[in-house]
């Protein structure tokens, strides 16, 4: 085998490696700094002689990770519209045939009661965006962090590095939807979303030199070769700031979704109708395309009906399974995401024949979630105060509202076009994801 060979054959293999790591994107936040976390450059020699560690340990690094579970945990609560058909039908016990069951053609992220009828069938595809923008009403562009040294104390180690972090994420997703109806009262829904994430997590860090400089840099006492980072443009090299950054993007299979609904009251203007979501982990977690995490959510959805306004309330729990991403993902341990109680309340509206108008209001209540909180750090001078944050573990409210219509051109052809927008700061959160979508009947 030839030289030429082998080197372009170690060629792809290294590219291909590149291309794998730079997709993981669960790994960027804990592997910012490298594997031994921050550790920023020393000169000083110990009492024994041997070279000081310089080594600092943040919140940020241990717990921020407790991002990943924030991440994983909207991932697995991404809103997937209603799988079922804006064609409802019913048997006319009279006629013997099957008739519209409704004026309007349903909401679009909730559920009402009414079943598309049996052997009905119905398809449809749709595409959202999800642009993140804060944590906890934090701007993700503008996250303060501040490291302390191992063991703090005063002198060298009351140093501190202070850091300044950018998460910019954002998740396209496209759905293909199919529904039967297996029985007049019984429907069978699946879920398929592709995904593409795009991710780059950006820390400005700055050595704050407390203890080693405190009148500051040119000052007596200071030592700056005790903490510093190497830049040759620095007064002899010992500089205080260094920019670390990761990016890349991961595309697949997200998480497949089942979802079984029955209708178990109806009379002329209500219905109750009882299901549950099945969510089965078939995205990468690793990649943030999926949860990691199989789970189960029983629902149930009352809708009324009266001439073209129809109220509905779906309300139900959602139990998740364990992942890396609630976990571990640098060592594998797998920890349970957090459960949720989910609740929506909303109308469509009927407005003709051809067009219906659907408002909603989604909530989560998210059980004992890791949730970020600011504070201000004091340093061990007594005067030295940074923005700093922390997680605590509690449970929140996530609400947003949505409104959409939904356009019927031709035949059983429906178009759909929604904003889901925020109605709170809790959570992971975009401001507004816009929504579209076909589906059509047969």
């Amino acid at each position: 085998m030839s030289k030429k060979v082998v080197l372009f054959a170690a060629s792809c293999v290294l590219m291909a490696a590149t291309a794998r790591s730079d997709d993981r994107l669960a790994f960027f936040i804990p592997t910012l700094y490298g594997p031994q976390g921050l550790k920023v450059d020393s000169a000083a020699l110990l009492p024994s002689g041997e070279t000081h560690s310089a080594h600092f340990n943040s919140q940020f690094q241990t717990e921020f990770t407790q991002f990943n579970v924030s991440l994983a945990s909207q991932l697995a609560a991404i809103p997937l519209p209603s799988p079922a058909s804006g064609f409802t039908y019913s048997l006319d016990p009279g006629l013997g045939v099957l008739k519209r069951s409704t004026q309007s053609f349903g909401p679009i992220y909730t559920e009402r009661a009414d079943t598309i009828g049996k052997h009905k069938f119905s398809v449809g595809i749709n595409y959202q965006r999800f642009a993140f923008d804060t944590i906890e009403g934090v701007d993700l562009g503008d996250v303060p962090a501040v490291f302390t040294h191992d063991n703090p104390a005063a002198g060298g180690r009351a140093d501190v590095v202070s850091t300044q972090n950018s998460i910019d994420i954002s998740v396209d997703q496209a759905t293909a939807l199919f529904t039967l109806g297996l029985l007049d009262r019984l429907d069978v829904s699946l879920a398929i979303p592709m995904l593409r994430v795009d991710m780059t997590v950006a820390s400005n860090a700055t050595i704050y030199r407390i203890g080693t400089c405190p009148g500051g840099l040119g000052t007596t006492p200071c030592s700056p070769a005790t903490h510093y980072f190497a830049n040759p443009s620095a007064a002899g090299g010992f500089g205080n700031q260094r920019e670390f950054v990761k990016s890349g993007q991961a595309s697949g299979i997200g998480d497949l979704v089942v979802r079984f609904k029955a209708t178990a009251i109806k009379t002329a203007h209500t219905g109750l109708a009882l299901g549950a979501d099945v969510r089965f982990p078939t995205g990468d977690e690793e990649k943030l395309l999926g949860s990691g995490a199989s789970g189960i959510k029983p629902f149930l959805a009352f809708s009324f009906g009266a001439g073209r306004v129809a109220p509905h309330i779906n309300a139900g729990y959602s139990w998740n399974g364990k992942s890396v991403l609630a976990g571990n993902v640098l060592t594998g341990e797998k920890k349970s995401l957090p459960n949720e109680i989910v609740f929506a309340g909303g109308l469509d509206w009927g407005a003709s024949e051809r067009l219906t108008v659907a408002l909603d209001v989604l909530g989560r209540r998210v059980i004992d979630s890791p949730q970020l909180q600011t504070r201000t750090f004091a340093g061990l001078d007594g005067h030295t105060t940074l923005p700093d944050i922390r997680f605590e573990t509690s449970s929140f409210n996530v609400i947003n509202g949505s409104f959409g219509v939904k356009f019927n051109p031709t035949g059983k052809l429906l178009v759909d076009l929604n904003v889901l927008f925020k109605l709170n700061d809790a959570g992971l959160r975009a401001k507004v994801t816009p929504f579209f979508g076909v589906e059509y009947s047969f």
